[in-house]
């Protein structure tokens, strides 16, 4: 077989061409970090890749909203507790101290009972307590301010939430406003249902998302007990100064008052309880997420970055080889008969 001048120089120029391709391709991996320039050379890596931002950037977009929930949830805690200090005080200074024989004149008890609506416009005011523009007892409607207290044509007070009055409302109304919900995506696996006929609205699974809602209502009691008294702290807390103004005193009626009032506090102890519950899960919840950043971010990097030390061992041999082409070249035409001839 033949082999001519040309031929040597094509193959030559074409194994220099491919060392500088490589060369110039290991130069853009130690500069960039990055394993492939585009799609087309790497199509699986890029496609893996592209996914993998998208699970960054959704677990980034959960994460803000579990710390929005968490400040919400502050907020709502903080309302809680100063409702259950106000209702401490009421219940174990005032309440026992009402109930001593000494303090049963005019003057006194009218005192107390200054005491005791002073602090249920307190109580009302961390019912309607808000963070940023909403109102933290709202339930799903948080734009609205969710409790006000009225005065009936007889002067006996109403406290409504939502427009419903929270004692002689109709009780599946009620029912219905204490199980409200309001259900955020935090990443657990979003499932939502069609219901079905004659209901066809949308159900979602509350085992795949988080309910950020907590009705007022739920706090500080609605309805009436079996005796016909309301089970609500703030009518209470009025009816109790209403007793300690009349004339005569009614000892029973105040004791019988005060005591529906603490009933009405450890139910309030129960949902500050539950909110600490809820507070430790977001806490976990973060955690989760977090690490699942981490482990995002982890897997982008095997995929999309390279390992610099190897990367520049790989441009130093390219280089090399590329050096030693060009030396090869220098010799490639080697000495031929025409050169021995005269």
């Amino acid at each position: 077989m033949r082999i001519t001048t040309n031929a040597i120089l094509r193959n030559y120029n074409k194994n220099l061409s491919t060392s500088m391709k490589n060369l110039d391709n290991m130069r853009s991996r130690v500069m960039t970090g990055r394993k492939y320039m585009s799609t087309a050379e790497d199509p699986s890596s890029a496609l893996r890749a592209t996914s993998l931002e998208r699970k960054y950037a959704k677990n980034n977009d959960y994460l803000d909203t579990v710390d929005d929930i968490q400040s919400h949830q502050n907020a709502q805690e903080d309302s809680a507790m100063q409702i259950s200090n106000i209702a401490l005080v009421l219940a174990k200074q005032y309440g026992i101290e009402g109930m001593n024989g000494t303090n049963h004149t005019a003057e006194t008890r009218k005192t107390y009972a200054d005491a005791w609506r002073g602090a249920q416009q307190s109580i009302l005011l961390s019912l309607n307590a808000t963070y940023g523009d909403e109102y933290v007892f709202g339930g799903s409607d948080a734009k609205n301010i969710p409790f006000t207290l009225e005065e009936d044509a007889n002067g006996n007070q109403i406290l409504k939430y939502r427009g419903v009055d929270v004692t002689n409302g109709d009780p599946a109304a009620l029912e219905e406003l204490s199980k409200d919900t309001h259900f955020i995506d935090l990443g657990f696996g979003l499932d939502v249902e069609n219901g079905t006929p004659p209901n066809t609205q949308h159900a979602i699974d509350p085992a795949t998302a988080f309910n950020t809602s907590l009705p007022g209502i739920n706090m500080v009691g609605y309805g009436k007990d079996a005796e016909g008294y309301s089970k609500n702290m703030v009518i209470l807390a009025g009816q109790v100064a209403d007793v300690l103004e009349e004339e005569p005193f009614n000892y029973e009626e105040y004791k019988k008052l005060v005591t529906k009032f603490e009933d009405g506090r450890n139910d309030l102890l129960s949902e500050v309880t539950i909110l600490g519950t809820q507070t430790e899960f977001l806490t976990t919840t973060k955690d989760r997420l977090e690490n699942n950043k981490i482990q995002i971010a982890e897997d982008y990097d095997h995929v999309v970055n390279v390992d610099m030390a190897e990367a520049i061992m790989d441009f130093s041999w390219a280089q090399y080889v590329y050096n030693a082409s060009l030396k090869v070249g220098n010799n490639i035409l080697t000495p031929s008969f025409i050169d021995f001839m005269n």
